[in-house]
């Protein structure tokens, strides 16, 4: 399970690096989202305490680390706000060059 998880999250970071590193904007926050939810389940399964008991239960005694956890809740709203950022910069970009293709774009300074 170990292996196929590790599989999955080096896939989505690939996937994410890839998109982010596009042309095109829109693919560019897509790339941002897949990687922040990439780095979020690799925090997690760092953080998992045998990967058999949630944080908030006891089981002979053995309660798994809640940081993780916290710490991943912190990270998505932080990566929702920085999404947000990111999309309302689209949007004017593209509201005011008509297109999303960065190669398009002149005169960012003005």
């Amino acid at each position: 399970m170990e292996l196929l998880t590790a599989l999955t999250i080096g896939t989505l970071f690939a996937v994410g690096v890839f998109q982010l590193l596009r042309r095109n904007v829109i693919r560019s926050a897509i790339g941002l989202v897949i990687l922040a939810n990439a780095v979020n389940l690799f925090l997690m399964t760092t953080g998992a305490y045998m990967g058999d008991d949630p944080a908030y239960t006891t089981a002979d005694g053995l309660i798994s680390d809640p940081l993780p956890q916290a710490l991943i809740l912190t990270a998505i709203v932080i990566s929702m706000g920085g999404t947000a950022f990111v999309l309302a910069m689209l949007y004017i970009i593209s509201s005011r060059y008509q297109t999303a293709n960065m190669d398009e774009v002149n005169n960012l300074k003005n």
